[in-house]
């Protein structure tokens, strides 16, 4: 019996904690496709670059905070076929001219569970998000105001 519990102990914790940080990591990857899809959709529908700007921010951090992601987003805006994995995937790629595409790239860095502020910046994860945002070529085009 004491064989019994002291292998439980000794190979089902970490068991448990892989999942939990596996869990974890998923959470935060779904929360920033999603932070990138929401961002692309609210600069899609804003009236100018300036507000559609500020509503691709807030619709961000709206969207990880739904999804219980804590931090403040980085929001980009690549040309379009950029990979938001990179370090740098480019930025000041969005317009509201019709017809137009780019990718809007949301990352964010995520605490393993757990860790504290012993080992903070050693166990965080960087997740990134991307959603290719394309203008309907039938808008009016609103880009200049």
């Amino acid at each position: 019996m004491i064989e019994f519990v002291g292998l439980s102990v000794v190979l089902l914790v970490p068991f448990v904690y892989l999942f939990l940080c596996v869990f974890s990591v998923q959470k935060s990857a779904f929360g920033v496709t999603q932070a990138a899809r929401e961002a692309g959709r609210a600069f899609a529908t804003a009236d100018s670059e300036t507000e559609g700007t500020d509503r691709a921010r807030l619709a961000a951090a709206l969207a990880l905070q739904d999804q219980g992601v804590s931090g403040e987003p980085q929001i980009h805006f690549a040309p379009a076929g950029a990979n938001c994995g990179s370090g740098n995937p480019g930025d000041g790629a969005q317009t509201l001219e019709p017809g137009a595409s780019f990718v809007v790239c949301v990352r964010t860095v995520v605490a393993l569970p757990g860790t504290g502020a012993l080992f903070a910046g050693i166990t965080d994860v960087t997740v990134n998000g991307q959603f290719t945002v394309v203008i309907d070529a039938y808008r009016a085009d609103r880009s200049g105001f």
